[in-house]
């Protein structure tokens, strides 16, 4: 997906989580191991949340190599900014409608 398609989808997820009462504290926050697309406070709680988009079922995009990955940067982040708070990994699948899936790391 281009940059800019990415962003588009981003704005799109940005608002949706916004409606929802969700706090978007930072954007794009890359480490060594990859990147976040969003990172958003609500209730106490702090969500990582990877954003997809596309037309056939886009959550398959986030393999387990991929979730790894973003494990890794959050736990930089939260190191980064001394955070000791409640966490969770989130989805948001962007396709004709818009679907947050919380808590992906839940088996």
């Amino acid at each position: 997906m281009s940059r800019q398609k990415g962003n588009f989808a981003e704005d799109q997820a940005i608002s949706y989580l916004q409606n929802y009462n969700f706090l978007v504290i930072d954007r794009n926050y890359s480490s060594r191991f990859g990147e976040i697309d969003i990172i958003a406070t609500k209730e106490r709680v702090l969500h990582f949340i990877e954003v997809k988009s596309g037309q056939y079922d886009p959550i398959y995009q986030i393999t387990p190599t991929k979730l790894s990955k973003i494990q890794k940067t959050a736990q930089i982040y939260m190191s980064t900014k001394k955070l000791d708070m409640d966490f969770c990994f989130d989805a948001l699948i962007i396709t004709e409608e818009i679907e947050f899936i919380e808590n992906i790391t839940q088996g």
